[in-house]
């Protein structure tokens, strides 16, 4: 399902939200020694939807009413010694109840100070996946915002001061199974509250060519969301006896992060040289306290209490040195290091305990660690100006190491530790060639080799080849792109295999400054099968898990200017995953039912788009902009498809001066 996730974040970008553009220049107005550029763009948005209207939500969620879609204010000094500021710049988009909303504040006084705002909300909707029959559901907001401030900006001593803030709030519906239920869950109501704080102080320095950068931070985090059940609910499958009265889960997570950063860097005419260290030592507090009642499949009363509470340091250390040596104006080699540890050691219990049977079970965590080291050689030469090489060794090891512990002290506890070892070694080959002057050729090459790696899905026997052709004449720009991946890895009790492939072709031309045209198409195949176990009709099964994707994309967009009081944009994109042959599963295997429907998501996604805009009078414009989304399923897991229409888009007003 990895690869899934990777498709819906790739449709996710075809189908980013038409934004309301500026179309035309402005003209600006001289006052008190500045000069004054603002416009703003306000207009009705409209949408019609049909089909899926939680999917529509989770790609697009544009909705119908009136918008401030976008504005934009640039106040500059005109001989750069403004009296409070030289430069004031305020953008904004989608304010007033657009899902997509943001704005973007600079402020700079020469030579004394730059401060930087950044503002966005999002509407973030989740229906969940269909076989939650409506039970999975995420309604929630994220507001981010992120403030810098730089003293002496222009000078070779500066220094920074920076907060960024992250929260997310919202209503949210998921499902829980209790009492040893079988095919029976409860409705959970979930109130979101995340929150993150971060405060920063650094500065740069610059001294004998020699480049300083450091950054001190503190990170604070806290999540207080609490899921409940107030009344009686006999779940999914109220013909068992299985029912639950009430439900309360409350598990606050608070910890802070603070973190240093120094970065040390110099040039010199045959070397260079990089050095970074960083560090963060996190902490981490949390408790969860659920307590649930209702009765068991047979009838008899349940009361259920679970409480697990800890704290943890997560320290982590990385390092990264580089040189890089250029004995002659063809020749110039790099070798990088890189360190990381990263630990996880701290006191964790986990105690479920039954008021009816007045049994416990517990469980204690200790400690992990993970170190790798990996050192780069890479090195290029130009043989001339039409042809360069480009070769590397890069290896790296890893030592993952873990200890845990049952029972409760002061009985001695059973200890559980647990080390895994794995070097990777990669080689790397390209070449860059010109056989003309409007023709450059790339072809790239790597292979590795892993011993033991941590996941089964981890690189270890794989290989990687690409290319790229591109043709550049004056405005014409053509280029074809093709890329492979394979990769083995087979362990004791598992195995894995994947192939991909992606191809690419895009054409751009500007004949004039009244024609431009822009194509592109692409082809990414990934086939991969996996070793899988699990739990299933009371029995532990193993069985391969197979996934076949053909995902074909395509977008084209022409602008035409035929006039210099009009302007026309037309677009078209279309994203269609063809699936793949399935490979069938045993009839008599009891996980057939449930991996051969999941084999292949073939699914097919289209989106014209057309703008105009045309200038009124000399400060005044209209615009339109239409965009249709049509998004098909062919799978439809459990017989549920997510298929909607939708027709978008707005009629605006944009004045300039």
């Amino acid at each position: 399902m990895k690869k899934r996730t990777f498709q819906l974040a790739f449709l996710a970008v075809l189908t980013y939200p038409l934004q309301a553009q500026q179309v035309g220049g402005a003209r600006g107005q001289d006052i008190n020694g500045y000069n004054v550029i603002n416009s703003f763009e306000t207009g009705y948005r409209f949408s019609s939807i049909e089909g899926d209207l939680g999917k529509y939500r989770s790609d697009v969620n544009f909705r119908n009413g009136i918008r401030l879609l976008g504005s934009s204010l640039t106040v500059n000094s005109k001989d750069g010694k403004g009296r409070l500021f030289d430069e004031l710049t305020l953008q904004t988009s989608g304010l007033g109840n657009d899902p997509y909303e943001s704005s973007i504040l600079r402020i700079q006084k020469n030579r004394w100070y730059r401060y930087d705002m950044l503002w966005r909300m999002n509407e973030y909707y989740n229906p969940g996946i269909p076989i939650a029959n409506g039970q999975h559901l995420l309604d929630t907001r994220r507001r981010l915002q992120d403030h810098d401030l730089i003293l002496l900006p222009q000078s070779k001593f500066k220094f920074r001061l920076g907060y960024t803030r992250n929260s997310q709030d919202g209503p949210a519906l998921s499902t829980i199974q209790l009492f040893d239920g079988r095919g029976d869950e409860f409705p959970l109501f979930t109130n979101v509250r995340r929150e993150r704080n971060e405060y920063r102080a650094g500065g740069d320095f610059e001294f004998a060519g020699v480049r300083l950068h450091w950054l001190q931070g503190w990170d604070y985090f806290k999540e207080d969301t609490v899921d409940r059940v107030d009344s009686l609910s006999a779940g999914n499958n109220p013909g068992d006896r299985i029912t639950l009265s009430r439900f309360y889960r409350a598990e606050p997570y608070h910890g802070s992060t603070p973190f240093s950063r120094v970065n040390l860097r110099t040039e010199r005419k045959y070397f260079a040289v990089n050095g970074r260290l960083a560090y963060a030592g996190g902490r981490r507090s949390f408790i969860m306290d659920e307590a649930a009642i209702g009765t068991n499949r047979f009838g008899a009363a349940q009361n259920r209490q679970i409480v697990v509470g800890g704290n943890a340091r997560r320290p982590v250390t990385t390092g990264d040195f580089s040189l890089s040596v250029l004995p002659s104006t063809r020749l110039s080699v790099t070798n990088a290091t890189s360190i990381s540890s990263a630990r996880i050691d701290g006191d964790a219990v986990y105690r479920e305990f039954s008021n009816a049977s007045l049994q416990g079970t517990t469980v204690q965590f200790r400690f992990l660690g993970i170190h790798t080291i990996t050192n780069m050689t890479d090195a290029q030469y130009r043989v001339s100006d039409r042809l360069r090489l480009y070769t590397g060794y890069h290896f790296s090891t890893r030592e993952i190491r873990s200890i845990e512990s049952d029972g409760d002290p002061p009985f001695a506890p059973s200890v559980s530790t647990g080390l895994q070892e794995n070097r990777q070694h990669a080689g790397l080959f390209g070449i860059r060639l010109k056989p003309l002057k409007p023709v450059t050729v790339t072809l790239d090459g790597e292979v590795g080799r892993a011993d033991t790696p941590f996941l089964p899905i981890s690189d270890k026997n794989y290989h990687a080849l690409g290319g790229r052709v591109q043709i550049k004449q004056k405005s014409l720009l053509l280029s074809a792109a093709y890329r492979e991946k394979y990769n083995t890895n087979s362990a004791s009790f598992s195995s894995h295999s994947s192939r991909g492939r992606n191809y690419s072709f895009d054409a751009s031309w500007a004949s004039s400054a009244k024609f431009a045209l822009d194509a592109g198409y692409s082809k990414m195949h990934l086939d991969t099968v996996s070793g899988i176990a699990f739990f299933g009709a009371g029995a532990l099964l193993a069985n391969n898990s197979y996934y076949v994707s053909n995902l074909h994309s395509l977008n084209v967009g022409a602008r035409v200017a035929p006039h210099k009081r009009a302007e026309f944009y037309g677009g078209y994109s279309m994203t269609k995953d063809l699936g793949g042959s399935k490979f069938a599963l045993r009839a008599a295997d009891p996980a057939a039912a449930l991996l051969n429907p999941v084999q292949a998501f073939p699914l097919s996604f289209q989106s014209p788009v057309a703008r105009v805009s045309v200038l009124v009078r000399g400060k005044l414009r209209w615009n339109f902009s239409w965009q249709y989304y049509r998004y098909n399923e062919d799978f439809g897991l459990f017989g549920i498809k997510q298929d909607y229409r939708a027709h978008t888009g707005y009629t605006s007003l944009l004045w300039a001066f």
